[in-house]
């Protein structure tokens, strides 16, 4: 198996926060880049929202990561599911990556309750969703143009379903490594 780093292309350096309060959510989270990776902290609540997550910047000019089955990453977040959510340029100039509400293809996630977790995720596990809810067609998953990452620990599982391991209150997690491998 070859592994190869996209941390240079998604440095945690540049991610940012995305929480429940754009939904009227009291759940806060911050990311920052450490030695170690990339450290999401704060509290969760479930009312009004119940998720937290960091995502990468937007890249005006994807990547193409076609020629790889997946993404790799090593991950400490305390026996917590999550999710890892990838997002692709799929519309004339870019305009569904301006927008909170679009399409992403997700996947799950299981962590182990203590130490790091590596986990490889197919591309073929990742399911489209529009917030959280599952789509009624299947819009083509274009590995070819990935411009955005994002990491969520949320109340809603995979699209429809709720997540079993979800716990409000504080929470620490650190992503390690971003790969691909094949």
């Amino acid at each position: 198996m070859s592994i190869i780093s996209i941390s240079e292309t998604f440095p945690f350096k540049e991610w940012t926060p995305l929480n429940d309060t754009i939904m009227g959510g009291m759940s806060d989270a911050s990311c920052s880049s450490t030695p170690d990776g990339l450290l999401v902290k704060g509290c969760l609540v479930e009312e009004n929202g119940g998720f937290v997550s960091c995502r990468s910047r937007i890249l005006f000019k994807p990547i193409d990561l076609s020629m790889y089955e997946g993404i790799q990453i090593e991950i400490d977040a305390e026996g917590q599911t999550l999710k890892f959510a990838v997002n692709c340029n799929d519309s004339f100039l870019h305009a569904s990556s301006l927008f909170f509400d679009r399409i992403r293809w997700v996947a799950e996630v299981k962590t182990k309750k203590s130490g790091t977790t590596r986990i490889n995720i197919p591309f073929h596990n990742f399911q489209p969703t529009f917030r959280s809810e599952p789509l009624s067609y299947n819009p083509k998953f274009r590995t070819d143009a990935i411009n955005q990452l994002q990491l969520l620990y949320s109340k809603f599982g995979m699209p429809g379903k709720q997540n079993n391991t979800f716990m409000p209150g504080p929470f620490r997690i650190l992503l390690r490594s971003l790969n691909v491998y094949n």
